[in-house]
């Protein structure tokens, strides 16, 4: 039995346009090359710089839970090796990808540029911050877990929008549906139980010390 089927389906994914972008993305195109043997475990691997590629599931989870339309413009945050990237870029028409550390970073957008994916833009910065030039964004997935959701992702998150993010510490965190409505409104969903690396971010005068270093 295939990861989609063993791990996807009978935990509970349904979206076919999900499973069907998962079925086209490989994910041994986006792990370490000593590590492609164990690209269909679901587990999360290391890629270098202290940073992770997310289980298979988590990944479609959370895909899923911000309904991607093809019409819709997407915010990646934590870029990583490029894999929620590309799992996005099958279902929106953009996505606009985040990286901290500049030579995962520029791994990335190698690697997508390589494979093909012209509808991806990956850059180099603080992801607690988001992307202001390219918001509002319909949807927004975040790969690494803020001690507190950034309200700069809020704001840019469109009316309608969805955004899927982990919350909370070291030890113990949350995955959160966010969503705003057509007046601005916002509500948010529990989702389940996450582990993730922490979102690392630029102390500034107006962003608090938290303790998400790597």
């Amino acid at each position: 039995m295939g990861m989609i089927e063993s791990q996807l389906e009978r935990r509970g994914i349904r979206d076919k346009r999900v499973l069907q972008a998962m079925r086209a993305v490989s994910r041994a195109a986006f792990v370490p090359a000593d590590l492609e043997g164990e690209s269909e475990e679901d587990r999360p691997l290391p890629i270098g710089c202290g940073q992770t590629i997310s289980q298979p599931y988590i990944v479609a989870l959370m895909t899923e839970q911000v309904r991607p339309e093809p019409t819709d413009r997407a915010l990646d945050v934590g870029t990583g090796s490029g894999y929620q990237a590309a799992i996005l870029s099958q279902l929106v028409s953009e996505v606009e990808s985040i990286e901290y550390v500049p030579a995962l970073a520029e791994d990335a957008r190698q690697r997508l540029e390589s494979l093909g994916y012209d509808n991806v833009r990956v850059r180099c910065g603080d992801g607690y911050r988001g992307y202001r030039p390219g918001a509002p964004y319909d949807v927004i997935v975040v790969a690494a877990a803020p001690g507190e959701v950034p309200p700069e992702l809020i704001r840019q998150l469109a009316p309608g929008g969805r955004m899927v993010i982990p919350v909370g510490s070291r030890d113990e965190q949350t995955l959160w549906l966010y969503e705003k409505d057509g007046d601005g409104e916002v509500t948010r969903e529990k989702l389940a139980p996450v582990m993730f690396v922490p979102l690392v971010t630029s102390p500034t005068d107006d962003t608090p010390p938290r303790s998400n270093r790597r």
